[in-house]
């Protein structure tokens, strides 16, 4: 089983510094980099905490050529996911309603990374990806989530029906997302109950049997038939919704 993870890039980087609450074991740094604040920054917060950071050759950032490192890794200790009944309980203890977003089939990773970085944004409360048949969080996820995996619980389930089920037995309602819906997204009265929001694989969309599984299913409504919005634009569309709804107490239906 892996046991150690790379994250790439300063903000990234400087982020999962800043937040503390990932166990690096050392940093790499290009000799060929021209230092700037961020990395001055970073060299700080490294000191600061007892964590070696080194000054090596382009040789070392060869495995990783193919990403956007801007000539610093870090080297990290895999994140925690954190555990559904955890989550269910912390919400449970939270002043107001939660909110989570499930992922079903989710395979892009720079997907996957915009979409934690919009539910950080946006004051999403966790996030439910499934064990199988989903991408799982890595280095590019943490880099294209600009380091917002450091900001928000991120749970791992075998069964994405189960954990529905779970999340319904203690007062949840789910919200799936299909094309053919008959309700629209801002339909919804979102801001007076805990909610989950299902959004599907870029392909297939939500399965099945968790649309059978879901108290509302909804549709973002599209013009001209081009229904082929980017499940990341998707979510952020209906997340800021939700958000719209918490501020203002409204609903968009008369």
């Amino acid at each position: 089983m892996e046991n150690v993870d790379v994250i790439y890039g300063k903000n990234s980087v400087l982020e999962a510094l800043n937040v503390g609450n990932r166990e690096i074991n050392k940093i790499l740094i290009s000799k060929n980099i021209h230092s700037d604040i961020k990395i001055n920054k970073i060299k700080e917060l490294a000191a600061n905490r007892g964590i070696v950071f080194q000054f090596v050759g382009r040789e070392k950032f060869q495995p990783y050529e193919e990403f956007n490192h801007q000539g610093i890794i870090a080297m990290v200790a895999p994140i925690k996911y954190m555990e559904l009944e955890d989550f269910i309980q912390q919400c449970k203890l939270k002043s107001g309603y939660c909110s989570v977003v499930l992922l079903d089939g989710v395979e892009d990773a720079h997907n996957l990374g915009a979409i934690i970085r919009t539910c950080v944004c946006a004051g999403v409360d966790g996030i439910i990806i499934p064990s199988r048949r989903n991408v799982q969080v890595n280095s590019v996820v943490e880099k294209i989530s600009a380091g917002a995996v450091n900001h928000i619980p991120i749970i791992k389930v075998n069964s994405p029906v189960n954990a529905i089920q779970r999340l319904k037995e203690n007062d949840w309602w789910v919200i799936a997302t299909d094309a053919s819906a008959s309700d629209n997204y801002y339909d919804v009265k979102y801001n007076d109950m805990n909610f989950a929001i299902i959004m599907g694989a870029e392909h297939a969309g939500v399965s099945k049997s968790l649309l059978k599984a879901s108290d509302f299913v909804v549709k973002i409504p599209m013009q001209n038939n081009f229904n082929s919005l980017n499940v990341s634009n998707a979510l952020s569309a209906i997340i800021f919704e939700t958000l719209r709804q918490k501020l203002t107490g409204n609903t968009s239906k008369k």
